[in-house]
């Protein structure tokens, strides 16, 4: 079965370029022009992946995102944006998107991209299940895609999960940035690491007591990140 992705770009020659690629690529495709026909697509058309422009009419692209995100509808989101600005891809981030692209871009990245998501989202489980991974309060089950910490689970977004799912994997390594980005990512060249920074950020804040003060992600300076199990304070009667 195709899989299928929604456009939504206010630009027809972009929506049209995108288009032809991705259906080029095997893709079912649908296109829609402002922010506020995405939801109707959505119940419609059923997206296995959004491309989104951030300048939309109606409701922009980081409002779309953030409401998507608010109802718990965790669709892969690629931001496309015309600004160099880092604030702004930062922006697009934050607000749920998994990956951006600065316009203009080429079009065979973008399919790179998406079936690179595609890829690791379709991963199909084996046939004897694995065992959760535990470290300190995190029980991390790959197959079921669910996170518990003492047990309550803690809702991630599917890029969330596959990091902390590859850094549980890697434990106690020193992983770069760079091997973030090939290994979660799935990023075959060299990619803008902020990515990889600001979805650390998240993960932080959703696992970490006190993300200022993290005892699980630690930043290892001027080379990335590893995952340790916390140190266990003893008290005394």
């Amino acid at each position: 079965m195709k899989k299928k992705i929604l456009i939504v770009d206010d630009e027809p020659s972009i929506s049209m370029l995108i288009e032809f690629n991705l259906k080029l690529a095997g893709f079912e495709v649908h296109c829609v022009f402002d922010g506020e026909a995405v939801f109707g697509a959505i119940q419609s058309f059923r997206p296995d992946l959004i491309v989104l422009d951030l300048m939309l009419p109606k409701m922009d692209g980081l409002q779309v995102c953030r409401k998507l995100r608010s109802q718990n509808n965790l669709v892969p989101i690629i931001m496309l944006t015309a600004m160099q600005d880092l604030t702004d891809k930062i922006a697009g981030l934050d607000n749920g998107a998994d990956d951006y692209m600065t316009k203009p871009f080429s079009p065979l990245e973008l399919v790179s991209r998406i079936q690179a998501i595609h890829r690791r989202i379709q991963t199909l489980p084996s046939t004897t299940e694995e065992a959760p991974i535990a470290i300190g309060q995190i029980s991390v089950k790959a197959e079921q895609r669910e996170v518990t910490m003492n047990g309550a689970p803690i809702e991630l977004t599917p890029k969330e999960f596959e990091l902390l799912l590859f850094l549980c994997k890697h434990r106690g390594k020193v992983l770069s940035r760079q091997q973030l980005l090939h290994g979660v990512w799935d990023y075959h060249f060299l990619g803008d690491t902020r990515i990889v920074d600001v979805h650390i950020s998240h993960l932080r804040d959703k696992i970490e007591q006190n993300a200022r003060h993290p005892e699980y992600i630690m930043t290892i300076r001027n080379v990335g990140y590893k995952l340790t199990e916390p140190v266990i304070k003893e008290s005394y009667a």
